[in-house]
């Protein structure tokens, strides 16, 4: 898959627009909460998300660094305990906690041991095996580099995606701006695709 531009906009702790771009096409994606719709520049279109794509991002949301460190697994009864140390590379070692759902649903956080800085994100998730119609479990890995700090934050500006150990995509952040007011008509659902500016 050839790589492609976005454009991100976050409002924690359930706000996220994505503007896709390539090729001359445009496409979005945005969630609000429990709501989410997707507009298609190929075809000029706007559609809601399905239920699983909205569940996509509430997962991503609950996975994320932000949901540990502010705390709001909290109001879903989560726990956090810690796990131990991990080998991780030649003499390096990672500090793991691990938070678990009331559902069984975990996700761990490796830290590294000597500086502190996120270096992992692994949980395990069903997916549909679109081939056969069986219910697969897998293992994803979110693994962090190139930490920068901007406006006193200090956060990754690369994230590789594995499933089972294969690497499945790159995010690498060009730019990024805190703290910025968003209007709520950003996450809106247009009415008309002409609302929609390429």
């Amino acid at each position: 898959m050839p790589p492609a531009r976005f454009l991100d906009y976050i409002v924690y702790p359930d706000r996220e627009r994505t503007e896709f771009s390539g090729a001359g096409v445009k496409s979005i994606q945005t969630n609000v909460g429990e709501t989410g719709w997707l507009y298609d520049g190929m075809v000029k279109k706007i559609t809601d998300q399905e239920a699983a794509q909205i569940e996509d991002f509430k997962r991503t949301m609950k996975t994320s660094l932000e949901n540990l460190l502010r705390g709001w697994w909290k109001k879903d009864g989560a726990k956090v305990r810690y796990v131990g140390r991990r080998e991780a590379g030649l003499a390096k070692r990672n500090e793991t906690v691990r938070l678990t759902y009331p559902d069984g649903f975990w996700i761990e956080y490796e830290f590294g041991a000597r500086d502190g800085v996120p270096a992992k994100i692994i949980y395990k998730r069903s997916r549909k095996n679109m081939d056969t119609g069986d219910v697969e479990e897998t293992t994803e890995e979110d693994q962090l580099f190139k930490f920068i700090a901007v406006s006193g934050v200090t956060q990754p500006w690369v994230i590789d995606h594995f499933v089972n150990g294969v690497q499945t995509t790159r995010i690498n952040y060009e730019s990024v701006v805190y703290n910025q007011p968003l209007p709520d008509s950003l996450f809106a659902k247009p009415s008309d695709v002409k609302q929609i500016k390429n």
